[in-house]
């Protein structure tokens, strides 16, 4: 990011201070504030009070100004607008619509283009993705069955679900966990026994770190992975993978899918995306000026 330590004053100057953000959250958010003046886009409220990096209601909802390009827009209203597509969907509203920090919005800026040019998902997703022959789909906020015990048994989701054909003709599929200025420091759920039986049957976690596994920073990140080992164990897949999709700077995201790599004893049904590699990925495939306008507002560069 360009707006590297941001002064209280400057913050303040952009109504973007809150005493609360870690460091990289308050780049993040003075990013979003930025963003906003320059497209004129009318100042959201935080209890009472004005905060830059949202929108005003209900004029965020009315105008899905949150979103990068009209082909998004349209996403965004098949995908949530859409009573019947969004059913079951935990979609957090208003924030989808006039938060311009959440990551939820993100997905659909990052993803919302590729799922409407499945061509260019392929290839970008080609230098990620190994073995990735053509993307066949791509959804959001997906689940298999929430509170399904053929799964995870729980609500946990996919913010975004990548369907693949792979190279050797497997029926494959990458489910992403996307963050952006969260720090990862809620509570864990309770635990489930259907936890420790997918961990068994996947079988590449050591069973000394099973005690981080179960507690924060790590929970979360370890049930969306049993949720794509699920995907497999139940035979809906042949192949699949859970990535951990964080911006480079976020260092407490970082340091967790650091600390959740020393866990593993087998790290094939596992990645770790930064958003900057997904950017330069889709940006060595296409010239859309899309990109280039999300690169800007999410990372200052």
């Amino acid at each position: 990011m360009n707006q590297r330590n941001p002064d209280k004053p400057t913050l303040e100057q952009h109504q973007v201070w809150i005493p609360s953000d870690n460091p990289f959250q308050r780049e993040a958010r003075l990013l979003q504030a930025l963003w906003r003046e320059r497209n004129d886009l009318p100042i959201g409220d935080h209890r009472g009070r004005p905060l830059g990096s949202r929108l005003a209601m209900p004029f965020a909802e009315e105008s899905l100004a949150n979103y990068l390009t009209d082909g998004i827009r349209e996403v965004v209203r098949a995908e949530v607008l859409d009573a019947t597509a969004s059913a079951g969907k935990l979609f957090a509203r208003p924030r989808i619509f006039n938060d311009l920090l959440s990551s939820q919005p993100m997905c659909f800026n990052l993803f919302g283009e590729l799922q409407r040019d499945l061509d260019l998902a392929t290839r970008a997703l080609q230098a990620l993705e190994p073995g990735l022959e053509r993307v066949t789909a791509i959804g959001f906020e997906h689940s298999p069955g929430r509170g399904d015990a053929a799964y995870t048994g729980d609500r946990s989701a996919f913010d975004v679900f990548v369907e693949y054909t792979a190279t050797d003709g497997a029926n494959a599929f990458v489910g992403i966990e996307v963050k952006y200025h969260e720090s990862l420091g809620d509570q864990p759920s309770s635990h489930k026994r259907r936890y420790d039986e997918l961990a068994a049957l996947m079988g590449c976690f050591d069973v000394a770190a099973m005690p981080r596994l179960k507690a924060k920073p790590l929970q979360q990140i370890w049930r969306d992975h049993l949720l794509a080992g699920s995907l497999v164990a139940a035979g809906d897949f042949e192949r699949g993978r859970f990535a951990f999709l964080y911006p480079s700077g976020n260092v407490r995201c970082a340091s967790a899918v650091a600390d959740y790599a020393s866990t593993l004893t087998d790290s094939t049904s596992f990645a770790a995306w930064t958003l900057e590699s997904v950017v330069e990925a889709i940006a060595a495939t296409s010239d859309a000026a899309w990109i280039r306008a999300f690169s800007e507002r999410y990372l200052g560069a």
